[in-house]
């Protein structure tokens, strides 16, 4: 006896289900086993998203505050000492681009980049890249070399 082969006894088939609203007789007339009044037993109900039973709902207890800028513009972040990682790695000599950053893993093709002021920078260096900050700029600068905006 394997467990595919096993099958109901004889005469003891699955029967119908008790059909409901269907009057007195059937014993599951009158209210159709929905109970007495309320809205769950009215046709045509249904329940409201995030309904808690007319409890105060918890979209509507958290606080709200601030709002999202439609307009802003994601910048992925590149410290001076990753710059300065590529060039004692000898991965690049004197100019870095955006592809440069792309091929090492530092930001993606699509990105947006800033030149962040983090870490120190000694090569000469010509950077190109969306933006610079303030710190950045002075240091690549102070290296004798270029920050470029695209």
């Amino acid at each position: 006896m394997n467990l595919n082969s096993l099958k109901p006894a004889e005469g003891s088939v699955n029967r119908d289900g008790k059909r409901i609203g269907r009057g007195q007789g059937s014993g599951k007339g009158g209210t159709a086993t929905r109970g007495h009044k309320g809205a769950k037993s009215r046709s045509g109900y249904s329940k409201k998203i995030g309904f808690e039973g007319g409890q105060m709902p918890l979209q509507r207890r958290v606080p709200k505050f601030g709002f999202t800028n439609i307009n802003r513009k994601e910048y992925q972040g590149v410290n001076l000492e990753k710059l300065q990682a590529l060039v004692d790695s000898k991965i690049v000599k004197d100019t870095i681009t955006l592809d440069t950053l792309v091929e090492n893993g530092l930001t993606k093709r699509k990105d947006l980049v800033k030149i962040l002021g983090g870490g120190e920078l000694k090569a000469s260096l010509k950077v190109s890249a969306h933006k610079f900050t303030a710190t950045a700029q002075k240091a690549i600068e102070a290296a004798g070399g270029e920050a470029i905006s695209l």
